[in-house]
């Protein structure tokens, strides 16, 4: 349809996808046609015959981009890149959007529905720089506003349909109970070393309650269950330290949460480090720290380092509702296949749903 509306001929792979729409309809319409199909196939040369195998050569129109990214890049995603400019828009109009944005990131009053719109209205663009592979830094200055809270969202809701705060709180008040009775219950009783980091985890929390720390109690064990480091996803820094004090050259380079404070349970103001580019400097609450963090991994094409390979699809499935049949969001280091659902993953998965009937 975005090629009709503009006048052009859809490439021959949209044509044959257009088809085999209209014919599924039909068929639904007019089941008779089935039988009436068949007998004009009906042929008598071995159908081991007719088959081909295609080659590039049987392609003559350019390869979609979609098709030319690395399988990390668009999983989870809906709307992974746009060919076309909304119709009601120009190069011009974006670009006047995109300075208009910027000038509201100074001001303390901006409207937070008007910057919203904005941010929806400019997608294309924001989707252009990505995939053209411009710097975090240089996204961090074109668009201030894509490394808050609402920037962040209103891009991660147009490339997954998923609201990215809204789904996680929902889905912690639906599963957060559940995992953290299944922790102290269930895993602390199959391993000693998540026994040890439990209790030490627990000795860390003290009496401290609400809904940031129960999320704390869930992600740090989460980490320990799994195997994997804390420090590939937290970086603590001193409380009172100052942006430009942390020492970047120590950070993952893939997004990181800076944790001022010894712990995350004394912790109360959070940064965004990605690409060892400090992106957000004070996040008032580890939820939205969290979001960001993971937030980031889909709006700027980053793939899951194999260090957390196993959280983030956890938190992805579970607390994301992102659940593709295929792929994975995985780097990948070697030419060893990785399989659809991570199988540690796919075991927790089913071990809550089990614990759940108990």
């Amino acid at each position: 349809m975005h090629f009709l509306e503009r006048g052009k001929r859809p490439r021959p792979k949209l044509r044959r996808q257009m088809v085999r729409i209209v014919v599924t309809e039909m068929m639904e319409k007019c089941p008779h046609l089935q039988n009436r199909i068949e007998n004009v196939r009906r042929t008598s040369t071995p159908k081991i015959r007719k088959r081909k195998h295609q080659t590039d050569s049987d392609h003559t129109d350019e390869i979609p981009l979609e098709e030319r990214a690395a399988m990390q890049d668009t999983y989870g995603c809906i709307k992974w890149n746009v060919e076309f400019l909304p119709l009601e828009e120009t190069p011009e109009s974006q670009q006047q959007k995109m300075e208009k944005l910027k000038v509201m990131f100074q001001q303390a009053d901006a409207n937070p529905d008007e910057i919203k719109s904005l941010m929806k209205s400019t997608y294309y663009t924001q989707c252009q720089h990505v995939n053209q592979g411009k710097s975090i830094k240089c996204l961090r200055e074109e668009w201030p506003f894509w490394f808050d809270e609402l920037g962040m969202s209103v891009h991660f809701k147009e490339l997954t349909g998923i609201d990215l705060e809204e789904t996680f709180t929902r889905n912690l008040d639906l599963k957060g109970k559940r995992l953290l009775d299944y922790m102290t219950t269930v895993a602390v009783s199959q391993s000693k070393a998540f026994l040890q980091t439990y209790a030490r985890l627990q000795r860390m929390r003290g009496p401290q309650s609400g809904c940031s720390d129960d999320v704390k109690e869930m992600v740090l064990p989460l980490l320990s269950y799994f195997e994997e480091k804390e420090e590939s996803m937290l970086f603590c820094v001193e409380d009172t330290c100052l942006a430009d004090e942390v020492q970047l050259e120590q950070v993952p380079l893939t997004p990181t949460i800076i944790v001022c404070g010894q712990s995350c349970y004394s912790s109360r103001r959070y940064m965004l480090s990605i690409d060892r580019n400090l992106v957000s400097t004070n996040i008032s609450s580890f939820i939205s720290a969290l979001c960001l963090m993971f937030g980031s991994y889909y709006n700027f094409n980053i793939h899951y380092p194999s260090e957390l390979a196993s959280t983030l699809e956890f938190l992805q499935r579970c607390f994301f509702s992102i659940n593709p049949e295929k792929g994975t969001k995985v780097e990948n280091k070697n030419s060893k296949r990785r399989l659809s659902v991570n199988p540690r993953v796919l075991t927790l998965i089913q071990d809550l749903a089990d614990h759940e009937w108990r």
